[in-house]
């Protein structure tokens, strides 16, 4: 990226801070905070023909509305997760409460950086025999 690709770039970003207000901002700071698994949340699912609930879903859990579908990602463990699929129809409906407040700024954006995103965690399939006779078709390392 050139240096007025860059300039160009911190202007759209300060004028895109600049449009929004508090309450955006804090918005914005609570979903990545529950993206996160930072807040807890009650998430129910309802018919709205019989009034009934059909299911609760507690916890630090992350929510995504996929359409038809919602995904519900709830962190159980240090590195335990567990995802729920519910199918959402025209009598079908969900509604998602935090249950506590949550801290955070209405003034500035909450960046997180995640290192071992960028380097990925690899899983390698396969025998070390496999690996070393595909290598040799590759011909000499340069």
């Amino acid at each position: 990226m050139n240096i007025t690709s860059r300039v160009l770039a911190a202007v759209l970003l300060a004028a895109a801070v600049a449009a929004c207000n508090d309450a955006q901002i804090a918005s914005s700071n609570l979903s990545r905070a529950a993206d996160n698994f930072e807040i807890l949340r009650r998430v129910v699912f309802l018919n709205g023909i019989t009034d009934t609930y059909l299911l609760s879903i507690e916890g630090l859990c992350s929510v995504e509305d996929q359409s038809n579908q919602l995904e519900v990602t709830c962190k159980v463990g240090d590195a335990e997760y567990k995802k729920h699929f519910l199918g959402l129809s025209d009598n079908v409906t969900y509604f998602a409460e935090q249950l506590d407040p949550a801290r955070v700024s209405a003034y500035h954006y909450r960046v997180i950086f995640k290192p071992q995103v960028i380097v990925p965690d690899v899983d390698l399939r396969g025998s070390p025999r496999e690996l070393l006779e595909n290598s040799s078709e590759l011909g000499p390392a340069r």
